[in-house]
């Protein structure tokens, strides 16, 4: 029996899972973020290693005994990230293992012939597109300064500031007015703000994003706006992949949606802005949203690596241990 290991390090975790190569989970081990552009190599390698322990915990097996680690890693961006990257992963006690960009990985999750358009959308944003023939090409990635405009930290942040820009009459009302003071324990805007500038604080958490979905599910239209215009920023990056890349080699693209935001929030604004966007310039793409974590997107790899032949059955134990997760 041959042992396959997935690592998924992200800016909020570090998330490992060995499978057998039918498919059956063998163990997990989650750690804290495996982005070394927000933490350092020293921290994200630790956590990495700290993950991968954990999910070899209990299992019998050695390090040794895994056929193939396929690194899945926020951050692995561009050629420098991934010289960096590649020198602090062999000091780790595996063997056989590759690194791909945590894009790159996700695109597995819904295209099975590992050929199309990624769209990332967790507490960061990214858009990735590959063909048949192996050209990559990568659009955002790298901040709001570079050009990003999703993602959840900026939807956190941009919660924030609609929230004041409403209650300052710069905006429409919005229950986000509400909202936002009672998430940070206080009574109303005036006092948030007033504690926030005399403490100079500088962000946001990212969890603010949830106020801003539970707002437009309460039919508040300034969190409506919002979410569209994420969606339309989504949807210019995949059409920038898409004009980039030129010939992907198939007739109908897929454009796979992973992160919590698509995966797990599934706000039906952005949707409807995300795809109206790319189909007002690419008319042959079909969204994909795949049940399953990230994480099975690089035991997929990894099997892909080893030649085993992935069986509709391997895809439905992915998606079974997600649910799972989820409940």
């Amino acid at each position: 029996m041959r042992y396959i290991m997935g690592v998924d390090g992200g800016g909020s975790k570090t998330y490992t899972v060995i499978t057998d190569e039918n498919g059956n989970k063998i163990g997990e081990g989650i750690s804290g973020c495996g982005n070394y552009q927000m933490i350092g190599l020293e921290q994200a390698l630790a956590h990495i290693k700290s993950s991968i322990d954990l999910a070899l915990e209990g299992t019998g097996l050695t390090y040794k005994e895994i056929e193939f680690v396929q690194y899945g890693l926020a951050g692995a961006d561009r050629k420098k990230d991934y010289s960096i990257l590649r020198s602090g992963l062999k000091t780790l006690p595996l063997q056989n293992w590759d690194l791909l960009g945590d894009a790159l990985v996700g695109l597995r999750l819904g295209s099975h012939d590992n050929v199309g358009v990624v769209l990332v959308c967790g507490s960061g944003t990214n858009a990735v597109g590959k063909s048949k023939d192996g050209a990559v090409v990568q659009t955002g990635g790298f901040g709001y300064l570079y050009g990003d405009a999703a993602g959840g930290n900026y939807m956190a942040v941009e919660t924030f500031r609609l929230a004041v820009r409403s209650w300052d009459s710069r905006e429409i009302p919005s229950i986000l007015t509400k909202k936002v003071p009672r998430f940070f324990g206080f009574d109303s805007m005036d006092e948030l703000i007033n504690h926030f500038l005399d403490r100079q604080v500088k962000n946001v958490p990212g969890e603010l994003t949830i106020l801003l979905h539970e707002a437009a599910d309460e039919g508040d239209q300034l969190a409506i706006q919002l979410l569209s215009k994420v969606g339309c920023e989504l949807g210019i990056a995949a059409n920038s992949v898409i004009k980039r890349i030129g010939n992907f080699g198939i007739d109908t693209i897929p454009v796979v949606l992973i992160g919590s935001i698509f995966q797990r929030a599934k706000n039906s604004f952005l949707f409807e802005a995300l795809e109206k966007t790319i189909k007002r310039k690419n008319r042959k793409i079909r969204l994909i949203i795949p049940e399953m974590e990230p994480v099975y997107g690089a035991v997929l790899l990894g099997m892909d690596r080893l030649r085993i032949k992935v069986t509709p059955d391997v895809y439905a134990k992915f998606n079974l241990y997600r649910r799972a997760l989820v409940d």
